[in-house]
This record gives structure tokens, sequence and C-alpha cells, in this order.
């Protein structure tokens, strides 16, 4: 049985993912969140083999909470189910850590498919986008700028596009202010970021940026 975390600030989603899958013999919704922060209690309390994630709630949210599920749990598939069908989107959320991929006008029987392949280990992306990043491939852009960066340096991305201080991000992260810093100059200089508006812009034009 795969028990499944639904992550979701509308209840009426919510509803309509539990009434789907209560069809499905091999999947039980095991809890249910409405922001961020819930999510991350319901992960310290109890134990679920899959969290199916949209990426805009009030709280944590997007490739910050993603992170920050990876730092409480390295091996718990993460399934983004969300409204945004942008490729760079996508490519954020999986450099983050998620598993998979999906846009919320899924079909059903692919949404169960996708469930039961990230559980097991595997990664799924929609299909919508499949034929996007398979040309973006073969035209040798696959690759995002930010690809080059490690996992630690895009959260503090994230983060500081997000509008946190150094001070609030090492907080957050349980890390010095000196090691933000370090991570922040480093993602700077691979990215070639003049100015802390260079991070922003990029951030708010790649997608990242909630």
């Amino acid at each position: 049985m795969i028990r499944i975390l639904i992550a979701d600030d509308h209840a009426i989603v919510i509803g309509g993912l539990k009434q789907l899958l209560a069809q499905v013999d091999d999947v039980e919704v095991a809890g249910e969140a409405n922001n961020g922060q819930q999510v991350l209690d319901a992960l310290v309390r109890d134990r679920f083999d899959l969290v199916l994630l949209d990426m805009n709630m009030p709280g944590p949210s997007g490739i910050d909470l993603i992170a920050r599920i990876r730092s409480l749990d390295a091996d718990l598939p993460i399934l983004v189910l969300t409204m945004h069908n942008e490729v760079q989107v996508a490519r954020g959320a999986f450099k983050a850590g998620a598993a998979g991929y999906l846009t919320k006008d899924t079909e059903p029987e692919v949404l169960v498919a996708a469930i039961r392949k990230t559980a097991s280990g595997g990664k799924f992306i929609d299909p919508t986008l499949v034929d996007q990043l398979v040309f973006d491939a073969g035209d040798g852009q696959l690759e995002a700028a930010h690809d080059k960066l490690s996992a630690r340096e895009f959260h503090v991305l994230a983060l500081l596009a997000s509008g946190k201080t150094v001070n609030e991000i090492a907080a957050d992260l349980g890390l010095s202010s000196k090691t933000v810093s370090t991570h922040k100059a480093r993602l700077m200089l691979k990215m070639n970021f003049s100015s802390n508006a260079d991070l922003v812009r990029y951030a708010v034009e790649s997608g990242l940026a909630k």
C-alpha cells in the first residue's frame, strides 16, 4: 500500500484527489496538509511513501518546500501536482529534489501511473512537457544556467529570490551566516551575477521565484 500525504491549499482539490484515489486498491491517502508548515509537521509525526505536492501554498512552498522536505527525508519521493506547465518550473522542481512533475489537468490514469512510478523510486514527467524537454535536449539547451549549481547553492538562490536575507536563510537551514554567504558568493560567481537585482531578475524570468 502506498501511503500518500496530499498537500494543497484548496479543499476542493484535496476532496477530488481523495475521491479519485479511494478507487485505487494500492494507494491510501494517509494525510492532508493545507500549507507548507503542515507538510513539514506531518512528516515529523508520521510515515509516508510519497508526498503529492502543490507548488503554491501559504508558508514555505515551491522549491523551498521541496528542499526542506529533502532535508527531513532524503529518500521520500515528492510528486509535484501544479497548475504551472512551464518547463523552467519543472526543471527547478527536479533540481530541488522532486521525483515527478504533473499539471493539474492530467488525466486520472496518468496521475495514478505517476504515483506508482515515483513511489517505487522512478521519475515521472508530465507527458505534455516531454516533447519540449526532448526538443530542448536536441537543441543543446536542456541544462538551464542554474543546473551548474550544487543543490545547496540552488536552495540558497531560491531563498534569496524569495526576498530572504542571508541571516534569515541561515536560520531556516540551520547553517551559519558565514556558510550561507559562501554559498551565495559561489552561486553569484557561477551565474555571473553582479548584484542581487541580477539574481532576482533571473529567478523571475526562469520561473524560480514565487
